[in-house]
Order: structure tokens, then C-alpha cells, then sequence
């Protein structure tokens, strides 16, 4: 809403020309993201706490962790409703909405969030940890992924090349295969980040980090004369996503704040699946589908944990972790839930510099 009001005024007075700058504008999202989520929280919360809102601690099949999670009794869930607002509306005061990447990410996230709202509501409805079908949320992500897919493959000005990142002029051409693709990355990342969501302050922390490179990614590969340099794909109108991505960054940063150990609230699927969304929208948008693997390290392990373990178990009836997703197996181990959550951060700080690493090592 500023570029599209303030930068006009330019013609009146010079100090408004500063909204054409995405830096600006990026600087100002994430700084209203986190003012949004840092005033509003304790409200939030106390909302949630009167609707009852509570989390569900107890897991079928996995009484072993009952007891780390027994004083999360009275800790309010569906915290992600304040993410989701402080990035919304941040992002409408900062965005430039004549570029097609900020609306389309800002549908994702809605819709994300929409699904995750649902089966967070039923939860609570029901008093167990069961929410929306397994087919049901599966359903509703797959239809915003099949409906991204199809929007980028016939549009004939987005690149269906798939990168690899090391590599110069190593690439794959997807065709009618983009859309399935496109479907794996979003989905992927929402349940990847949404299995991480087991400690307080774990996914939202490692989100910080994950966002923050994505912000300086979409800030290079929309310049031509970086990109021309760096010998990378050039990818028009991505530079707004840098907005999107700081106002990310500002919303975790908020967030955290009553999220870090012991929390005060929980983002709940509502978050999760949202902010899981978002990352692979712009991974996407931003031709940058495979980097997302190494800066978001930690939930592609925490994911394929899972996946290991149900594979291992159903083959040859042997668990290979004490328990999936990883997080859980490290408290069985007698990791204390911060040190757990702080160390992973480390490793996902680091998986970030690496990712970033991939813009010169080619």
C-alpha cells in the first residue's frame, strides 16, 4: 500500500522515492512484522486462553514423551493465527501488488493457513489430537499446489527449468512434469516444517534462519547485474519476494518471542502449514527448489526421520530412532528440550550460510 500511495508523492518531494528501494521496504515489513506480533501477542493469547484454546499434549502410540510435555497442559495453541496476521498485514502496507510473486505467495500462506485453521479447530472441538482427515488435509494442500503448478506451467514467461546449485550450467528442463513438482516442493515443506513443530521454539527458530537466506537469495536473483555475474538464473519480479521474506523473518522473530522455552503459546497447524507454504512458494518462485533442501535442513531430516522410521518399522519391524520426528528421539535420549532446540538452531544457522554459499560456489 506505501509504494503504491507514498511513491507517487515523489514528484512533490524526493523523500518519498525511498519507497522504490525493496531494502526499504524489506527493512520495513519484517520491523512491522515483529512490532505486529510483539503488541498484539499478549492479547492473542489471552483471547486464546479464553476460548479455551488449549493444546492437546498427550499422543496415541507415544506415551513416552507424555511426560515432556505435561506443564504444556495450559499453554494456548493456534498461535499461528498471529503469525499469519502480522505477516498479512505487513506485507499488504509494504508489498508492491502489481508484482504477480507477492500476491501468489500471499494466497499460499491464506490458504495454508485456512487448512491448518480447520484441523487446529477440530482438534480443540474434539479434545484430541485428532484433527481434519489425513485425506482431508492432504486434499487441501494438494488443490493449492496443483492450482500453483498449473498457474506457473501456462504461464509461457516462468522458467520450468529445474537448477542445480554448485553447478554452472547444470539444469533440467520439467515440462508438463513442473506441475507435480511444483506439488511435491509445497506440500513437502508445509508437512516438513509442520513435523518439526514439536519443541517450543524449535520450527519457528529454524524458520527465522531459513527466511532470512531466502531474503537475500530473492534479493541477487532478481538483479540482473548480480545474477549476470554470479552466472545464475535471472528471475524477473522475485525481488519483491525479498519483502515477503523479511516481513517472514520480522513474524518469526515476534513469534518467538512468546514461543521460545517455556512457551506461552503455540503456533499450532494454523502456523505450520501456513509458514511451511510460504517457504515453498518462494523456493519456487524463486527457481531455488533445491537450495531449500540444504537451508532447511533441518526440516527435510525431521521429515525424512519420519519417513525412515515408518519404512524401517514396516520392512523389517526395527525402529531406527527412539522415536520420529528426530526432535523426539534426542529428548528420549536425555536431551533437555532447550538444548535440543538451541543446537538444532546452530546446525540451521549454518545450513543457511551454506545455502547463501551456493550463489559464488558454482
Amino acid at each position: 500500500m506505501f509504494y503504491h500511495l507514498l511513491y507517487p508523492l515523489k514528484e512533490f518531494h524526493p523523500l518519498f522515492n525511498v519507497f522504490r528501494y525493496i531494502t526499504f521496504r524489506a527493512a520495513g515489513a519484517s520491523v512491522t512484522a515483529f512490532l505486529v506480533c510483539l503488541i498484539l501477542g499478549p492479547w492473542v493469547i489471552r483471547m486464546l486462553k479464553e476460548m479455551q484454546a488449549l493444546a492437546y499434549t498427550e499422543r496415541e502410540h507415544a506415551k513416552s514423551i507424555h511426560a515432556f510435555y505435561a506443564h504444556k497442559k495450559e499453554v494456548p495453541t493456534m498461535g499461528g493465527i498471529l503469525i499469519v496476521a502480522s505477516l498479512v498485514l505487513s506485507i499488504f502496507l509494504w508489498g508492491n501488488w502489481s508484482i504477480p510473486s507477492i500476491w501468489i505467495s500471499f494466497v499460499v500462506v491464506l490458504w495454508f493457513g485456512a487448512v491448518g485453521f480447520l484441523d487446529d479447530w477440530i482438534k480443540l472441538k474434539s479434545k484430541s489430537s485428532r484433527g481434519l482427515s489425513s485425506f482431508t488435509k492432504f486434499a487441501g494442500q494438494l488443490v493449492a499446489g496443483i492450482a500453483l503448478g498449473l498457474w506457473l506451467y501456462l504461464d509461457p514467461e516462468f522458467d520450468k527449468m529445474l537448477y542445480f546449485p554448485f553447478f554452472k550450467n547444470l539444469s533440467l528442463y520439467l515440462g508438463v512434469f513442473f506441475i507435480p513438482f511444483v506439488v511435491v516442493v509445497l506440500v513437502g515443506t508445509s508437512n516438513a516444517l509442520n513435523l518439526t513443530d514439536g519443541l517450543d521454539g524449535l520450527a519457528i527458530g529454524c524458520l527465522l534462519f531459513v527466511a532470512g537466506a531466502f531474503a537475500v537469495l530473492s534479493y541477487v536473483v532478481a538483479r540482473v547485474d548480480y545474477s549476470t555475474y554470479l552466472q545464475m538464473s535471472f528471475v524477473p519480479g522475485a525481488g519483491e519476494l525479498t519483502v515477503f521474506c523479511a516481513a517472514l523473518v520480522g513474524a518469526s522473530a515476534g513469534f518467538l518471542w512468546y514461543n521460545s522455552y517455556p512457551a506461552e503459546v503455540m503456533m499450532g497447524d494454523t502456523g505450520s502449514l501456513s509458514l511451511g507454504g510460504a517457504l515453498g512458494a518462494v523456493a519456487i518462485l524463486t527457481k531455488k527448489e533445491l537450495v531449500l533442501l540444504i537451508v532447511g535442513g533441518i526440516f527435510v531430516w525431521e521429515a525424512l526421520s519420519v519417513i525412515l522410521q515408518v519404512a524401517s518399522f514396516r520392512l523389517f519391524k526395527k525402529r531406527i530412532f527412539l522415536m520420529s520426528p528426530f526432535h523426539h528421539h534426542l529428548q528420549l535420549r536425555g536431551w533437555p528440550e532447550s538444548k535440543v532446540t538451541i543446537r538444532l538452531w546452530i546446525v540451521s544457522f549454518i545450513l543457511a550460510l551454506v545455502g547463501l554459499s551456493t550463489l559464488k560456489l558454482r
